[in-house]
């Protein structure tokens, strides 16, 4: 292309581009991606906004967080939580494609979920910079600049949803925002923090370092600190850590976290060459020898800044009670996880976690901004205290309320409204049905969806598990040195009397109790059913459980083996989906020594963990049942809940059962035009994107192959391969029969067919 201009008097004008959308997302992290292709797919026109030239921001090849979220690391007491909906999808395919963690992978996977959706205008590399308003509390457009094309770009809007985490939006036009720590007088927050432990979370800054095998010097750049003067916890290095396992690695909590970020970058550079040095040049790791940097962050993953105001402030005790709200419309279950604000340049411990005891209630008043009445909230920046917000503020639970606020556009655009209408004219049955739908999982919420066929369908299955005991062949042996149990999922009535071998290497006394949590759907076992101790001589016994207990409602169970490592526990290879061994051990990462111990005035409850372990580990205890256990029934495909709570929600076949199939009957002809099946992808596996590896690419527990068929019938659908959890079915002629099969394999010889969920609907959809 050839171009000629002449000398211009009055200089010349940016490119610009005009665009108009039904929502417009600015921040291309999770929760803008979630909330993006969330609403594309319900036919929302959406503009995602994105300073950076990827997507994920702190998930992004750029910085290199993993993302997790309720499920912390499996190390707390939340079971089955990982977050639902395109999260999960996105974490569910990460797996698959991207076992080994390489942040670029995940990149990757980002840029071509967001690319599959026509409805979505992706602008990267650029930022907004100025907001338009048609009122005090009305946004009308956005400019914003795109520094690689040279090209200024307007967007217009009814609807817009900061994600940005910063708040530009918010902060332009207006929006009240907070920074900083409330006193612990204004919400009741006894871990209100004082102005000596610090108000706001730091920077961190990452590096991947590589063994060469071969020596490889290193020369400090001039500004690298001397760390073994200026940072406390400099013996603490590690010359194997690399990546977010460097999350100590703060700073900046002192200084404003918004206009300050390139200075705090800085002073991160100093501090992370300073580290390298000392680990290549002090002569106190010898093993780093061969050792190469290989990749230091341009970019410092942001914790906090400003907080936005909605209707309601999330604060500490709605997270340590659990306390419920008729608005809820995502959860969280990380940790309160709040940090010294001096970083790496502080004498105290680098973090304090102190956790619920299970998964909190976020409500869709905390998304929408008090006084921008067109101004969606999502990510970190959501209507919470500081102190909730050290929970709120991770990844996964930052995607989930963007895929609320996404589904709550599309009912503004519906019904023409306006954020805080969907609350106030009572339209919150409709946006929390619409999530459900979509695959978020809201606890304590049900769906009741009048729309779903298979509500109406006779349904039967050609067999079902009705589960007394596990396969006992080829048991594996282990030394109970951890305290186990199995969680099991009993009716109401009297518990039956579990049985099992146990073998001992001399004689010894064997403590076991049946425990269940005294909160309905929880999973922390702090109430006694009843105990049996046995005493032993040295061998193989069976022995026989009975705790007389009588169980008011169906519930898990925890059948608790005490520690005792003269003991042997016999487990099985087998896996069901609902069923789960858990251990009183400990998990580092999450601040987790067994039991929750905190101070007396913070606020904080006291009690034990008992957290799953990692595949290829995590065997269940081969125990038996006086009484079979049938919570395994076809009923559970269209009982609103499509994952373990209080049961295991699941349809789950017979492992005998050589050909494993659904069937739906209708009274009449049924035209069909959309079929959602739910499958189990394992929603206690932690799925973290980087970094850590993952011992499998598909979840053992998922249905691989299935097929449809009509009256007729004819196939009307075959899938092969599957490893995702929502697999929606979409006919372009739809289907007219009165008549479903629906036929499944089992995933393995070890693992019977489980479906949680089947739904079909007239109309074709996303």
């Amino acid at each position: 292309m050839k171009h000629k201009e002449g000398f211009v008097d009055e200089g010349r004008k940016k490119k610009t581009v005009t665009y108009y959308a039904d929502l417009i997302i600015t921040g291309g992290g999770l929760s803008g991606v979630c909330a993006a292709i969330t609403a594309a797919r319900q036919g929302l026109k959406v503009i995602l906004v994105q300073d950076r030239p990827v997507l994920g921001g702190n998930a992004s090849s750029e910085v290199r967080l993993w993302v997790l979220g309720a499920t912390s690391h499996m190390g707390n007491n939340n079971r089955w939580s990982r977050e639902g909906g395109v999260i999960d999808e996105l974490l569910v395919e990460n797996t698959y494609q991207n076992p080994e963690g390489n942040p670029i992978i995940f990149d990757m996977i980002l840029l071509d979920w967001v690319n599959r959706e026509p409805n979505i205008i992706l602008l990267l590399n650029t930022a907004v910079y100025e907001v338009e308003k048609d009122g005090a509390d009305s946004i009308s457009g956005l400019k914003a600049f795109c520094s690689q094309n040279s090209t200024e770009y307007h967007l217009g809007a009814p609807l817009f949803c900061d994600a940005s985490g910063d708040g530009i939006v918010g902060f332009l036009a207006g929006a009240a925002f907070r920074m900083g720590a409330e006193s612990s007088e204004e919400l009741d927050e006894a871990m209100a923090p004082d102005a000596d432990y610090g108000e706001l979370l730091g920077h961190s800054l990452y590096f991947y370092s590589k063994d060469t095998g071969k020596p490889v010097q290193f020369t400090a750049p001039s500004f690298a600190l001397d760390v073994s003067k200026e940072i406390p916890r400099f013996r603490n290095f590690k010359a194997n850590e690399y990546g977010c396992q460097l999350w100590w690695v703060e700073h900046g909590g002192r200084l404003d976290t918004v206009h300050d970020t390139e200075q705090i970058k800085w002073e991160l550079w100093r501090v992370v060459y300073g580290i390298w040095d000392y680990i290549k040049n002090s002569g106190k790791f010898p093993e780093a020898e061969t050792m190469t940097l290989e990749w230091v962050g341009m970019i410092p993953g942001k914790r906090e800044s400003r907080r936005f105001e909605g209707d309601f402030m999330l604060s500490q005790r709605d997270l340590i009670e659990q306390r419920t709200y008729p608005d809820a419309v995502a959860y969280g279950g990380w940790s309160i996880d709040l940090h010294p604000a001096d970083g790496v340049f502080s004498e105290r411990q680098p973090c304090n976690q102190w956790h619920s005891k299970g998964v909190f209630h976020i409500p869709y008043r905390c998304l929408y901004s008090r006084n921008i009445s067109n101004l969606f909230l999502a990510g970190r920046i959501i209507s919470v205290s500081h102190v909730a917000f050290g929970a709120t503020r991770v990844m996964a639970t930052s995607a989930y309320t963007g895929q609320a606020v996404a589904m709550a556009a599309k009912v503004c655009k519906d019904k023409a409204l306006l954020p805080r209408d969907i609350f106030e004219r009572g339209h919150i049955d409709l946006l929390q049905r619409e999530l459900m739908k979509n695959g978020q999982h809201i606890p304590g919420v049900v769906l009741h969806d009048a729309d779903d066929l298979v509500q109406q369908a006779q349904l039967t299955a050609s067999s079902q598990l009705a589960f007394s005991a596990f396969d006992s062949a080829n048991l594996i042996w282990k030394p109970l040195e951890i305290a186990a149990a199995q969680l099991i999922p009993l009716d109401q009535g009297r518990a039956p009397v579990f049985s099992l071998p146990i073998r001992t290497a001399e004689d010894t006394e064997v403590e076991v109790q049946l425990r269940t949590s005294s909160r309905r759907g929880g999973f922390t076992p702090d109430t006694t059913l009843g105990t049996n101790r046995l005493s032993l001589t040295a061998g193989i016994h069976e022995i026989a459980l009975d705790f007389g207990a009588e169980l008011t409602e169906a519930q898990y169970v925890f059948l608790t083996f005490l520690k005792n490592p003269l003991i042997q526990l016999p487990y099985t290879g087998q896996r069901i989906t609902g069923l789960l061994s858990v251990y009183n051990g400990v998990n580092k990462k999450v601040s987790n020594n067994g039991q929750q111990r905190p101070p007396a005035d913070a606020g904080v409850d006291e009690f034990e963990f008992w957290c799953p372990q990692r595949r290829p580990e995590g065997h269940n205890i081969a125990v038996k049942l006086s009484e079979p256990i049938r919570l395994f029934g076809a009923e559970n495909l269209r009982n609103g809940v499509d994952r373990p709570v209080s049961q295991p929600n699941a349809w789950v076949a017979d492992s005998r059962d050589a050909n494993p199939s659904l069937c739906l009957e209708w009274n009449k002809a049924q035209t069909i035009g959309c079929i959602d099946l739910c499958f189990d992808t394992d929603f206690d596996h932690a799925m973290e994107s980087v970094l850590m590896t993952h011992p499998e690419r598909v979840m053992p527990f998922c249905v691989r192959s299935y097929r449809i068929e009509d009256a007729a019938g004819r196939v009307v659908y075959q899938k092969k391969n599957n490893y995702q959890t929502r697999n929606s079915v979409t006919f372009e002629q739809p289907l007219v029969t009165d008549k479903l099969i629906v036929y499944v394999e089992h995933p393995s010889e070890n693992i019977p067919a489980a479906v949680f969920a089947m739904r079909c609907y007239a109309l074709r959809r996303r």
